[in-house]
C-alpha cells in the first residue's frame, strides 16, 4: 500500500496527484527542503509526500488519513506545512499528541530545531507554543494557602493524609516535605511552573500539594493571583502562537465539552492517531462509588456550612445498591434498585450545589478556593450520577457501565484480584466516541490524522470507522500511506515460534525455555514485552535464575522507566522487560536493542468492558465483533511493539513472537499484515544463528 491512495468511503476522493499542484504546496515542499539542507538531513520521498498531502490537506479543508512509517520523518513533514499554513490563517494550527514524550521531543527537540533552520526563509518570526491541562502547571494561589480542603497545612506542616511535613524549626522532616520545600523555592525560580521543566522530578503526592486540577480552579474571573498563573500564561501564549502542542485529552474536552482549553483553531494534525480513539474515551470517562460521594460530602460540609446528611446517606445507599453486582460489564444499565440510589445521589448533589450557591461577597479567597473544591466534586457527583442512569443501548449516544474492584500485586504473592465481597468502583464511557468526533472535531476543523500504524490489514476503514468517518454523512477524507524508508527484509527478521502451545493464563515451561535460548543466543540486547506486569515481572525472575548474572535483566518497576531505559540503551548486554508503557514510544537505536520479544498477541482482557460491550454492539448489527474490536486492537499493539525493532537504516535484529496462534490461527494473516515485511521464520535454529551473528564484539 505504500504511496497509494486508499478509497474508504463513498465520499472519498482518490487518485491525487503525487506532485505539488498549488503554491501553498510547492512552498510547503520548499520550506522542507530548505530545512533538510540546513539541517544536514537526507531527501526523504514519503516525507516529501507527506508533506505536500499535508499541505493539500490544510488548504482545501478535506480531512486527511497517513500513514508513516518509522523513520519518514512525518513530525517535520506535518509541521512544516503547519507553519506554512499559519502564515495565512486567521487561527492557530492544533498539534494533539498522546504521550508525553512526543509532545516533549516536538517543544525540545523538533520545533526549536526547524524554527532556526526556516529562520531566513520565513517572511517573520514564527512561534510554537505547549497547552497542558491545569494540573500539570503550579499553582501560585494554592502556594499561598488558596485551596485549604486537600492541604489545609500541608505547605506549612501537614500533608493532606497527614504526614507531618515540618518540625518545629520549620525544617522539613520528611522526603516529602523536602520535595514540598523544593517546589516552593521552585516557584520562584521558573518561567513556566510546568512539571516538566523540573529536574529531578518529584513524586505525584508532592506534586498534589502545589497544582490543582481543572475543576477545582477558581479561573482568571475569581482567581486573585490570575496575573501570576503559570496555566493562564501559557494559554494566553497559545493565543498568540501559529502552532499550539497539546494532548488528545485537552483536545477531546475541546471537542466533547466546547470548553475553551485552547485557542480557537481551524486546523489539527493529531500524531499518535492510533490512540485517539482510547485517548478520548479514557478522557470522558466517568467514575462513582460511595467513597467519591462521601468525599464530596466531607468537602462540602468543611468548606460550604451546608448540611450534607442527604448525600452522606446517597453514598451509603450507593455501595450497599452495588455491593452483590460482580465485576465487570453492567450490559442492561443499572436495575430498579440501583437506579433508586443513583437518583437520590443526584438528587443529593444537585440539593448540594443549590445550597451552596455563594452569597456574594465578604469571603475571603482561602474560603473561595475551598467552596470552588467542594462545588465541583458535587458537580462531578451530579453529572456522573445521570449519566449512569442514561446507560440503556437504546439510546442515540448509549454509554457503557461496569463495575470494577482493582486488584494489586504482591511481591512473592502474585496478582492478587479484588475483594468481590467489596463495593465497587463504577465507571461509565461512551460506547463510541464516533458520533462526538464527528460533530465535535471533524465538523469544526481541517483534520490532519498520522501514525506509523494507522492502517488495519492494509485498509484505513478500521481506525476511520471508530473515529466517525465511516457511514452516511461522513465527511470527505483521503487515506495515504508513504511508506518507511527502511530495507525491512534485509534488516530484520520476524520470528513466529510456531511449535509452542497455546498461550495459557501463566507462562509454559516451553516458553520460557524458548526466551532463554533466545536471550543465551543474542547476549542481551532483548526488549522483551509482555501483556501484564505479572507476565513481565515473572519472566523476568525466572531468567534471572536461568541466566545468572549475565546478560542484565531489568524489569519495569525495579526503577523509573526513564532510567530503565537510559541504562539499557547505553548497554549492548542488558534486557529490559516490562509491559504497555514499552510497547510504544521507546527509541532505542543501535546494538543495545537487536532483539525484541513478544510474549503473546496484545489482545484486550476478555474481561475487558469496553471491548466486549462495543464487539457485542457490532456482532449485534451483523459485523464481526472480534475481528472490528480485539482482532483490530491487537494488530495496532502488535505493529507498535515490532516497531521498537528497526529506528534507523543501519539497525539490525529480530523481532520474536512467542504466541503460535501468529501462524496457526485465520486470524494470523490479518496481523501479520499490519507488520513490517520482515524476513519471516519458524525456525529456532535458523533464529538463533542469526541472534549470535548479531553479537556485538568477537564473534558478532
Amino acid at each position: 500500500m505504500t504511496g497509494t491512495v486508499q478509497e474508504a468511503s463513498p465520499a472519498a476522493v482518490v487518485e491525487p496527484a503525487a506532485e505539488p499542484r498549488t503554491d501553498a504546496e510547492r512552498e510547503a515542499l520548499r520550506l522542507l527542503d530548505a530545512a533538510v539542507t540546513a539541517t544536514g538531513g537526507q531527501r526523504r520521498e514519503g516525507q516529501r509526500r507527506m508533506v505536500v498531502e499535508v499541505a493539500r490537506s490544510l488548504e482545501t479543508g478535506q480531512h486527511l488519513l497517513v500513514q508513516a512509517g518509522t523513520g519518514t520523518g512525518k513530525s517535520l513533514a506535518y509541521l512544516v506545512p503547519a507553519l506554512q499554513h499559519a502564515l495565512e490563517a486567521e487561527h492557530p494550527v492544533v498539534v494533539a499528541t498522546a504521550t508525553l514524550a512526543l509532545q516533549s521531543q516536538i517543544m525540545r527537540r523538533d520545533a526549536p530545531k526547524l524554527l532556526e533552520a526556516l529562520r531566513d526563509d520565513l517572511p517573520r518570526p514564527m512561534n510554537i507554543a505547549l497547552v497542558k491541562g491545569r494540573s500539570n502547571y503550579l499553582c501560585k494561589h494554592k502556594l499561598e494557602g488558596g485551596f485549604p480542603e486537600e492541604d489545609g497545612q500541608a505547605l506549612f506542616g501537614m500533608a493532606d493524609d497527614g504526614e507531618l511535613l515540618s518540625g518545629s524549626d520549620g525544617g522539613p522532616t520528611s522526603p516529602l516535605g523536602r520535595e514540598v520545600l523544593r517546589l516552593r523555592e521552585w516557584s520562584e525560580e521558573t518561567d513556566t511552573g510546568d512539571r516538566d521543566d523540573l529536574d529531578p522530578g518529584v513524586t505525584d503526592r508532592a506534586w498534589r500539594q502545589v497544582s490543582v486540577s481543572a475543576v477545582d480552579c477558581l479561573g482568571a474571573q475569581k482567581c486573585p493571583m490570575a496575573a501570576e498563573c503559570f496555566s493562564e500564561r501559557a494559554r494566553a501564549d497559545a493565543g498568540e502562537a501559529d502552532v499550539v502542542v497539546t494532548n488528545h485529552a485537552m483536545l477531546a474536552i475541546a471537542a466533547f465539552e466546547g470548553l475553551a482549553v485552547l485557542p480557537e483553531f481551524e486546523a489539527v494534525v493529531v500524531d499518535e492517531a492510533h490512540e485517539l480513539q482510547d485517548r478520548v474515551t479514557g478522557a470522558v470517562t466517568g467514575q462513582l462509588s460511595g467513597a467519591i460521594v462521601q468525599a464530596a460530602a466531607s468537602s462540602a460540609r468543611k468548606h460550604t456550612a451546608i448540611a450534607v446528611e442527604d448525600l452522606v446517606q446517597s453514598g451509603a445507599g450507593l455501595d450497599a445498591a452495588f455491593t452483590a453486582t460482580p465485576t465487570g460489564l453492567i450490559p442492561r444499565g443499572p436495575d430498579e434498585v440501583q437506579q433508586n440510589a443513583l437518583k437520590a445521589v443526584r438528587d443529593a448533589a444537585r440539593q448540594g450545589l443549590s445550597d451552596s450557591k455563594p452569597s456574594g461577597g465578604g469571603a475571603d479567597s482561602s474560603a473561595d478556593g475551598g467552596r470552588q473544591m467542594a462545588r465541583s466534586r458535587m458537580q462531578d457527583v451530579l453529572d456522573v450520577a445521570e449519566r449512569m442512569l442514561e446507560t440503556t443501548p437504546d439510546t442515540s449516544h448509549p454509554e457503557v457501565l461496569w463495575a470494577s474492584r482493582p486488584g494489586h500485586f504482591e511481591a512473592g504473592t502474585g496478582w492478587i484480584p479484588g475483594d468481590e465481597s467489596a463495593a465497587p468502583m463504577l465507571y461509565v464511557a461512551p460506547l463510541s466516541v464516533a458520533g462526538k468526533l464527528r460533530e465535535g472535531l471533524f465538523g469544526q476543523a481541517t483534520t490532519v490524522l498520522t501514525s506509523a500504524t494507522l492502517a488495519i490489514g492494509e485498509s484505513f476503514n478500521p481506525v476511520a470507522g471508530s473515529l466517525g468517518l465511516m457511514g452516511e454523512g461522513a465527511p470527505v477524507w483521503t487515506g495515504l500511506d508513504v511508506g518507511s524508508p527502511f530495507d525491512y527484509p534485509r534488516q530484520g527478521v520476524l520470528y513466529v515460534a510456531r511449535h509452542l502451545p497455546k498461550p495459557g493464563r501463566f507462562a509454559a515451561p516451553e516458553s520460557y525455555d524458548e526466551l532463554e535460548a533466545l536471550l543465551t543466543a543474542s547476549g542481551g540486547g532483548a526488549l522483551c514485552l509482555f501483556s501484564s506486569k505479572r507476565a513481565a515481572e515473572d519472566a523476568a525472575a525466572e531468567m534471572r535464575t536461568r541466566l545468572g548474572p549475565k546478560p542484565t535483566i531489568l524489569c519495569q518497576g525495579d526503577t523509573t522507566l526513564t532510567a530503565l531505559v537510559r541504562q539499557f540503551a547505553t548497554e549492548e548486554d542488558t534486557c529490559l522487560f516490562g509491559t504497555m508503557s514499552l510497547w510504544q514510544g521507546v527509541d532505542v537505536p543501535g546494538e543495545s536493542c537487536r532483539l525484541v520479544v513478544i510474549d503473546r498477541i496484545p489482545f484486550p482482557r476478555p474481561d475487558d468492558p469496553l471491548s466486549t460491550a462495543r464487539s457485542r454492539d457490532i456482532s449485534r448489527h451483523g459485523g464481526n465483533g472480534f475481528m472490528a474490536v480485539s482482532a483490530s486492537h491487537a494488530a495496532v499493539r502488535l505493529a507498535q511493539g515490532a516497531g521498537r525493532l528497526i529506528r534507523t537504516a543501519t539497525d539490525r535484529g529480530v523481532v520474536a513472537v512467542l504466541d503460535s496462534r501468529l501462524a496457526t490461527e485465520r486470524y494470523g494473516s490479518f496481523l501479520r499484515s499490519t507488520l513490517p515485511d520482515f524476513w519471516p521464520t519458524a525456525d529456532p535454529s535458523v533464529v538463533r544463528g542469526v541472534l549470535e551473528r548479531l553479537r556485538p564484539g568477537p564473534g558478532g
